[in-house]
């Protein structure tokens, strides 16, 4: 079927080309448009109380941060600007040449912080709040220049590599044009949806280094198999219907198994990883349909010129995989053995891996950006507890005009402030006027005193909600010290004992709902990864029909992940390579995963078909060996350029984009060099003729 497809767009080649065409022109405008509407939220947990806390926010105004990172003008400068407006020099900070903190020890009035934002501007200075919603900001405007800092690294080195796999220009171009416009359709599809769904800053990085990864791969697989088939004396049509007969079978599983297993991470429970899982599927499923319709045209197009602008300096070589080939197939055991061993080194450290998303979003930012020492040095001025505090939204059966609301506000201030590792709790009960007076305040505002009306404005809302209360506990430690988590999971134990019957109440902010991700996305992992395994159990079995290769598929793509994890732990966890250590991130850690599971099923495949096609006319040990002799160079070529394609995430300004290079090149690395060159050949030779059952017996009584 997919050959009798391929020659029909071989047939109607410039149709089809010229439709691609039509298709990329009206995408390249929403592709280039796509990370308008990107956002840094949606990690929480929908069905947590955080969640419902933090909603709160909306019916009462919060008090302004009043603290202010300065660009541009010299802390002189500064100084002299904050001094007349009652702003000790003691409150205005260097941060760096150039970058000033001013962090007031106490409140200032409204007028005097605006003369301040208006003396700074004539200074031509740049102001912005030092608060987690700045710091989210920064995230989001460094994640969109991610692309702008690795692509024009990767497409020069991926062109490379390409011409080293075929050995000339045409070749080597057609892979890059087919990923390039499965990317570009990609991003456009995102860009239409974008308004409608929650999509995270990550995506589009996410998305457009996967597009072009696994577009390159697939067009690659396919291109071989068509000089194959020229070089064999076949005509182009025949030659473009067999390498879709071969090599597009196996890129058409391979796709499926990626796409789905990029679907289960809707698994994950909220609206970061629907996106996530949403854009990885449209990506890989662009690329797919570029492959099985546009890249035929193209060949077709093509022809015996597909060895145009030949280079033979670059040629790939012949007698390397032979000799591995002879070797696995000579001592399959051996092999066996020794990649399993270079895989459990690092296995092992992989058993500490932990994943955590950090509470305090400063230090996802590089160590040099302006705003992250800005909150380094706001906690070290005001404590660590400051930058992140704990909201406690309580909504009671009486009303802001009732002493009974007061009263139980006081009790859940006073209660809060005695427990450990609390620096402080902001809250009207905590200023000295009993409940009684502070009833009639609420209900009375022109009797009460101008400074207490518009202190309770920061902690209720008697129009919008006159049965709501917000307080904030400030902890002595920073968002993502254990003694700062502790403090929040006893306040959402404790929180509703002190209310009154009827009452509803929430603990939020952002160390909460970041806590509450960690662990929706650690109760998830568990159902993500078997989703994964179960899909990569049956597409290898839908594929080749030989359930001990789906199983060992399986397992040694598990073994991988651990190994994976490993690395992960050495670099990110225990600080290596230049990484701050911290722990490997929960927001991109299981995509990792994923991937893995997913992308090996390119090489998986293709191994298989290959060896499955010698197994007609052979032993299968002669088979694995022919087969890994025949795609040996490709498998670890195209592994290689997918590499380089991760590998360009290194030069993201965001550590957590620089982790995911790591993560994905130690996972393709491994599972190119040595499950597909050792293990899987190994143990087909091993297995003999069990290695495909049950395809190997029906191959045997087709035979018969």
């Amino acid at each position: 079927m997919l050959a009798r497809w391929a020659q029909i767009c071989a047939r109607r080649r410039w149709l089809v080309v010229l439709l691609w065409v039509l298709v990329l022109l009206a995408s390249l405008p929403l592709a280039a448009h796509v990370t308008h509407n990107l956002s840094s939220s949606g990690f929480e947990d929908p069905n947590s109380q955080a969640v419902w806390a933090d909603n709160q926010l909306k019916y009462v105004r919060q008090a302004a941060q009043e603290t202010w990172l300065v660009e541009g003008p010299s802390l002189a400068q500064v100084k002299r600007v904050a001094a007349p407006l009652g702003i000790a020099a003691a409150d205005v900070r260097r941060v760096a040449a150039g970058e000033t903190l001013v962090v007031p020890q106490r409140p200032i009035a409204p007028a005097a912080r605006t003369k301040l934002r208006e003396g700074l501007r004539h200074l031509k200075a740049r102001i912005r709040q030092v608060d987690q919603v700045a710091v989210g900001d920064q995230v989001l405007a460094d994640a969109k220049t991610t692309l702008s800092h690795s692509l024009p690294f990767a497409l020069p080195l991926v062109l490379i590599l390409l011409l080293v796999v075929f050995g000339s220009v045409a070749s080597a171009a057609l892979p890059l044009a087919v990923a390039g416009v499965g990317s570009s359709v990609a991003l456009a599809l995102i860009d239409l949806i974008e308004d409608k769904i929650t999509l995270s800053a990550y995506l589009t990085d996410i998305v457009s280094f996967l597009a072009l990864g696994v577009g390159v791969d697939y067009a690659l697989f396919i291109s071989v198999r068509f000089r194959e088939e020229l070089r064999r004396g076949h005509s182009v049509p025949e030659a473009v219907g067999a390498a879709m007969h071969h090599a597009g079978r196996s890129v058409l599983y391979s796709g499926i198994a990626v796409g789905l297993a990029v679907a289960t991470l809707l698994l994950g429970g909220n609206a970061y990883w629907q996106g996530i899982a949403l854009g990885g599927a449209i990506a890989v499923f662009s690329v797919l349909l570029a492959t099985h319709t546009l890249l035929p045209a193209l060949l077709a197009v093509v022809g015996r010129r597909i060895d145009w602008g030949r280079l033979p300096g670059l040629q790939r070589g012949g007698g390397v995989w032979p000799a591995i080939a002879a070797f696995v197939g000579k001592v399959p055991a051996v092999a066996v053995l020794a990649g399993l061993v270079l895989l459990f080194i690092p296995g092992w450290f992989g058993l500490s891996l932990q994943i955590r998303t950090p509470a305090n979003l400063a230090v996802l930012l590089p160590p040099h950006d302006p705003m992250r020492k800005a909150v380094a040095l706001q906690t070290k001025v005001l404590g660590g507890g400051v930058e992140s505090p704990i909201l406690l939204a309580v909504k009671l059966p009486s009303t802001v005009t009732e002493p009974a609301f007061w009263a139980s506000v006081q009790k859940v201030a006073t209660r809060a402030a005695d427990l450990k590792d609390v620096r402080g709790v902001s809250s009207p009960t905590l200023l000295g006027v009993p409940s009684p007076l502070l009833a009639q305040a609420v209900a009375n505002p022109a009797m009460a005193p101008p400074a207490l009306s518009g202190a309770l404005q920061s902690f209720i809302s008697p129009q919008a909600h006159p049965h709501l209360a917000l307080l904030y506990v400030t902890p002595r430690t920073g968002p993502d010290a254990q003694a700062t988590l502790t403090l929040v999971h006893r306040l959402e134990k404790d929180l509703p004992a002190w209310l009154p019957k009827g009452s509803q109440s929430g603990v939020g902010g952002v160390t909460a709902l970041l806590d509450g991700f960690n662990r929706l996305t650690s109760e998830r992992l568990p159902y993500i990864i078997g989703g994964v395994a179960l899909i990569a159990f049956l597409v290898l079995f839908g594929a080749t029909g030989a359930l001990w290769q789906a199983l060992l598929g399986v397992v040694f793509d598990a073994i991988v992940a651990l190994a994976t994890a490993g690395i992960l732990v050495l670099t990110v966890q225990h600080g290596g390579l230049g990484f701050e250590a911290l722990a490997p991130d929960s927001s991109i850690t299981p995509l990792i995963f994923v991937l893995l599971f997913g992308l090996s099923m390119d090489y998986e495949v293709i191994l298989l078909h290959r060896v499955q096609e010698a197994a007609r006319r052979m032993s299968s040990a002669e088979a694995a060996r022919e087969g890994l002799a025949l795609t040996g160079g490709m498998i670890t070529g195209a592994g290689m350029t997918l590499c380089v394609v991760f590998v360009a995430l290194i030069l993201s300004p965001l550590e957590i984009m620089q982790m995911l290079a790591v993560g994905m090149t130690t996972a393709i690395l491994l599972d190119t060099w040595i499950v597909r060159s050792l293990l899987v050949p190994g143990s087909i030779a091993l297995l003999g003729r069990y290695a495909f059952w049950p395809w190997g017996r029906r191959r045997a009584n087709a035979a018969s």
